[in-house]
């Protein structure tokens, strides 16, 4: 159909809203409550801000161009002066009842409401009268401060429509409405997984991860403390962002420097811990396997990996009785925390107690991992303090690092070793990937005939695909996304899916698109640029297979023996409760 915007005359297709219209031709329309999640196959339903009017004509009122679909012959206006002041007087009324706090807002820079006040040339407040005010929550990962909700309901959609946890949901009305947990409980006493899509999608301060840069400050300034840091896959391919590197730029050998000059006494690669994941994940895998075609009937298949901690609480609070599929191996940032601590705190003959280990993480999850009590060792964490992708950039910044400038070094070793099989951690299907092509040498005896998995990647939210190892084909789950993770959990309980191995990751795009990395407000773009950054890491690896990862081979030959050995299992694995 043919509609016409600004004086333009385009082509759309049926089902388009003014908003999409607009957009496909350049035109900024501001919105506050609109996610562009077409490649999720979500909605947005919220409509909610109003902020986004237009004027079409032959209509009396004005339309919210995110809710409005285009009809025929439609003739739309999107900046007459009768749009502008119902956008400025909107505006002024949200700002009426917010703190004036951007100075120290973890936001600041980064806020939508800030910078749509600002394209809106708003330097004053006509309205005046009660503000509301909510008590602050903050949990081990995520902080609420609802003094600064806009009731755009956005964290509410990605809560309960993109991650079916059902978290949080608009509570109240009229001056005390606002979104919040059931029966206002802390987001602690809730059950929030901490996937931290919320903040992710926040536009306001009102949902922020709970920073822990003064921790880390704290710990780089006292001379008795050898402080470490570990950096995870996904970090990588997405730092640069926040320092005006295009999306998906990989700026690891920047990301080591900075790190040096923060003044970290060694700069290791949480990669290397990703390879030593495959190396006990994928044999407790190829255990269960070999157990089922044997006969036994009592063993847990399929396996379901264990490395994403807001998956790991989502089915210790929602699925319970399925937690003996999930796999009992530590997650690469909790692996890396407790080798650290023993194997290299040995070598370097440096007491736990006086080793901080950071961790740099694309997730606000692995705040609470780190904090859970089976990762303790009396009373010392593995992981002392685990930081997002946002806040390394905060960090640099801090710092006055001139990122950009700053030349390419590498990893310390032995920790910093890694193939490119750890690498494709960051992304969904990365994990089962790198397990495939260790387990399929392991169970075969022969070399791969193929090191890409090709099957096993893409951005469908769930993706089921079967790998032959010689005659015996192994089917895979993989979903990204927990309410894509529902439907999979859906056809185990029907016993239906007859899968040997699911992998899950609860952020859209698994950790590329974790709720700490440098903010894309929904843009899936952003998301498939980082993974497209990760497949191209993992092809300029010279090493791609995690058991042929060198220092891996000299830890089990010093200190563990074999995967899954008693020590192994003492140190790598774990247990999961019901909560």
């Amino acid at each position: 159909m043919k509609v016409t915007i600004d004086n333009r005359e385009i082509e759309v297709k049926d089902g388009s809203t003014i908003l999409d219209a607009a957009e496909s031709i350049g035109i900024k329309i501001p919105t506050l409550c609109h996610m562009h999640m077409h490649d999720l196959n979500y909605d947005n339903k919220p409509g909610a801000c109003r902020i986004c009017v237009v004027e079409v004509e032959g209509r009396r009122n004005l339309a919210p161009a995110c809710k409005t679909d285009c009809t025929p012959g439609m003739v739309i206006h999107t900046h007459t002066p009768r749009v502008l002041n119902a956008r400025r007087t909107v505006m002024e009324l949200i700002l009426s009842n917010h703190p004036n706090e951007c100075l120290t807002c973890s936001k600041n820079g980064y806020c939508d409401l800030q910078s749509i006040a600002h394209d809106l040339g708003i330097r004053k407040i006509s309205y005046a009268g009660e503000m509301s005010h909510f008590k602050l929550d903050a949990s081990p990962a995520i902080v609420r401060n609802m003094d600064k909700c806009i009731a755009c309901r956005r964290c509410e959609e990605a809560c309960n429509e993109i991650q079916h946890v059902g978290a949080l949901s608009a509570i109240n009305r009229g001056f005390n409405a606002v979104v919040g947990t059931a029966f206002n409980k802390d987001i602690s006493g809730s059950n929030c997984t901490y996937c931290g899509q919320c903040v992710a999608i926040c536009p306001t301060g009102a949902l922020s991860e709970n920073s822990h840069i003064d921790d880390v400050l704290d710990a780089l300034a006292d001379p008795k403390k050898t402080v470490i840091v570990q950096t995870a896959p996904a970090v990588r391919v997405a730092l640069g962002q926040d320092f005006g590197f295009k999306p998906g730029s990989n700026v690891t050998g920047k990301m080591v420097t900075a790190l040096r000059q923060l003044g970290f006494d060694k700069v290791f690669d949480t990669d290397f811990s990703a390879d030593l994941t495959i190396m006990e994940e994928g044999t407790e895998l190829l255990g269960r396997i070999k157990a089922a075609m044997s006969g036994d009937k009592d063993v847990k298949l399929p396996l379901m990996t264990s490395c994403c901690p807001a998956w790991v609480n989502y089915m210790e609070q929602h699925h319970s009785d399925l937690l003996p599929h999930l796999s009992t191996a530590r997650s690469p940032q909790q692996m890396f925390g407790s080798i650290a601590k023993s194997y290299w705190a040995e070598k370097m003959g440096i007491d736990r107690r006086d080793l901080v280990v950071v961790s740099v993480m694309p997730c606000v999850a692995k705040k609470y991992e780190c904090k859970r009590p089976e990762f303790y060792v009396n009373g010392d964490p593995d992981v002392n303090i685990s930081i997002t992708t946002r806040e390394l950039a905060r960090l640099i910044r801090y710092a006055n690092i001139d990122f950009p400038a700053l030349a390419e070094s590498e990893f310390d070793h032995p920790l910093g070793e890694s193939t490119g099989a750890s690498v494709i951690f960051g992304t969904t299907g990365g994990v089962i990937e790198a397990a495939v092509r260790t387990a399929y040498e392991l169970f075969t005896g022969e070399a791969l005939p193929r090191i890409n998995f090709e099957e096993l990647r893409g951005f469908n939210g769930v993706r089921i695909a079967t790998i032959y190892f010689h005659e015996t084909p192994i089917r895979i789950g993989i979903a990204h996304g927990l309410a894509n993770a529902q439907k999979l959990i859906e056809m185990v309980r029907k016993g239906d899916c007859n899968l040997h191995a699911i992998e899950v990751m609860s952020c859209p795009g698994g950790c590329i698109g974790g709720g700490g990395q440098p903010y894309h407000r929904g843009n899936i773009e952003v998301v498939k640029s980082r993974q497209e950054a990760i497949y191209a890491a993992d092809r300029e690896k010279t090493i791609r297979k995690s058991h042929e990862n060198p220092d891996i081979i000299k830890l089990y030959d010093e200190y563990l023996g074999k995967p899954c050995s008693e020590k192994a299992e003492h140190l790598l694995h774990t247990h999961y409760y019901k909560k």
